[in-house]
């Protein structure tokens, strides 16, 4: 079958849509809308054709159905990382893009490294580097936000053993590799200079682990086994090259989206402030309503029909975590943000058994962030007119600059202490 007859086959609709346009970015939360008022399933014509799941339980039951809806690299779509649209030319991920069974091996071995009691061994870390990126900049009264929500980054950068001060550079090739447009001095720069630099240093470090472990996670998974061997350290790479991707992207885009929000939300910044044990279940809400992760891709691996539409092999698909997050089926009032609403089952971190194994971090890192910044900053404001968005908001959405002022006050120090 050819990829016109899919285009128009019967009680499918077909619309002009490409989640990396840049009317796509300029209002996310409309796009989707759009496309779930014309059905849960629809199909677009761009980057060689794939469709999109816009409704909550289509969007639970793909990325729930590995066999059929797969993440594993596959020559369909072009080459690349296969959990995007279009594909971007950066390293294997592990064991984001394997399928079970072999994901599980994998998994497991991270799953330790993202528990609770693991998140909380971690809280000093977050606590440090959270007071010494706000004492920056706190006596000046006026600050660019998007640096100071680099804390996800320098923390991830520094967990996993790798030279916290490089932490810039990690951050800015990954936004640059999916939020620049490809082609661009920026995109380019990143996927032909920063990226080559980075395997370079990470790979130079693993083999330096391997003969000098310490307390860190590239020591861990150098420790550790799958099927009674030692991992090799290409495997090594490609799992922390997973780990810093999430690390620098997703809590980020979270807490400058719920910064941008609070700007004109003044009597919920009001309520977190007075009561700062909100935020927790706060952030739940957040993570609905601005989606850090707004949709990522799968494969089919098989002619399939699927909610009542016929899918081929190689047919490749999007999972909108955005519009699901969004669908009135599943969520009464979806588009107002209620702090409340509980039980609270997005869809932000995943489904299945690819749902993100950094939840835990994430969380702790935007309540410690939010909660230290509406500590400090009380009465921020955001110059909107200086606002410098990405190009693409395909996957995670966000700001090269998110300019602020607001009343200096005091440094902390690292013990959370006024320095003298």
């Amino acid at each position: 079958m050819s990829l016109d007859d899919r285009l128009v086959e019967p009680n499918c609709p077909v619309v002009d849509f490409d989640h990396n346009s840049a009317e796509h970015a300029a209002d996310t939360v409309a796009s989707y809308r759009r496309l779930r008022a014309l059905g849960p399933v629809v199909r677009s014509p761009r980057h060689g054709g794939f469709w999109v799941f816009t409704d909550y339980e289509g969007v639970f039951d793909a990325a729930r159905d590995d066999q059929v809806f797969s993440s594993a690299r596959c020559p369909f779509g072009g080459e690349g990382l296969a959990t995007v649209i279009p594909k971007t030319p950066v390293n294997h991920h592990i064991p984001v893009e394997l399928d079970p069974p072999e994901h599980r091996k994998y998994r497991k071995l991270i799953n330790p490294l993202t528990t609770p009691a693991a998140v909380e061994r971690l809280r000093p870390s977050i606590e440090k580097y959270t007071t010494r990126f706000i004492d920056r900049v706190i006596e000046d009264g006026q600050c660019d936000f998007a640096t100071i929500i680099g804390v996800p980054a320098v923390v991830t950068i520094d967990w996993l053993g790798l030279p916290a001060d490089d932490w810039e550079r990690y951050a800015h090739a990954h936004h640059a590799a999916l939020s620049e447009l490809p082609g661009s001095a920026e995109f380019t720069h990143a996927i032909d200079v920063d990226f080559p630099w980075m395997e370079e240093q990470l790979r130079a470090t693993i083999g330096r682990r391997r003969i000098e472990p310490r307390e860190d996670v590239l020591s861990h998974l150098l420790a550790s086994q799958i099927d009674g061997r030692p991992l090799t350290d290409d495997e090594v790479f490609a799992m922390a090259e997973l780990l810093i991707s999430g690390g620098v992207g997703t809590t980020a885009s979270l807490v400058a989206q719920t910064l941008m929000y609070l700007d004109t939300d003044r009597d919920l910044r009001r309520n977190l402030i007075r009561y700062p044990e909100k935020l927790p279940r706060a952030v739940e809400e957040f993570l609905r309503v601005f989606s850090p992760t707004q949709a990522l891709a799968r494969t089919v691996t098989r002619d399939v029909e699927f909610r009542g539409h016929r899918f081929h092999t190689g047919d490749r698909v999007l999972l909108s975590w955005a519009s699901a997050n969004r669908d009135a089926d599943a969520f009464d009032d979806p588009d107002s943000v209620d702090i409340d609403r509980w039980p609270n089952r997005h869809t932000s971190f995943g489904m299945g058994v690819h749902r993100c194994a950094g939840s835990h971090l994430a969380r702790a890192l935007a309540v410690e962030m939010l909660g230290r910044i509406l500590g400090r900053m009380p009465d921020y404001e955001i110059l909107h007119e200086e606002v410098v968005p990405f190009p693409h908001q395909a996957v995670n959405p966000g700001w090269k600059k998110i300019p602020a002022r607001f009343t200096p006050g005091p440094r902390c120090g690292s013990a959370g202490t006024p320095a003298r």
